[in-house]
C-alpha cells in the first residue's frame, strides 16, 4: 500500500509530461498538413525511390 504514494504521483507527473508534449506539437503545428494527403495518395509516385535531386 505505501507504493501507492509514489505510484500516484509519478503517474501524475509522466501523464502531464505528455498532455504538455502534445500541446506543444499543436502549438507547433505539427499536424496542419491539409493538402499533403490529398496530394500523396493521387500521386503516381513510389516512396520506394527516393526523389531525385
Amino acid at each position: 500500500m505505501n507504493v501507492l504514494v509514489y505510484l500516484i504521483p509519478i503517474s501524475l507527473l509522466l501523464g502531464g509530461l505528455g498532455l504538455a508534449a502534445f500541446f506543444w506539437t499543436l502549438k507547433t503545428e505539427q499536424y496542419d498538413d491539409p493538402d499533403g494527403d490529398g496530394q500523396r495518395i493521387l500521386s503516381d509516385r513510389w516512396d520506394d525511390e527516393p526523389p531525385e535531386g
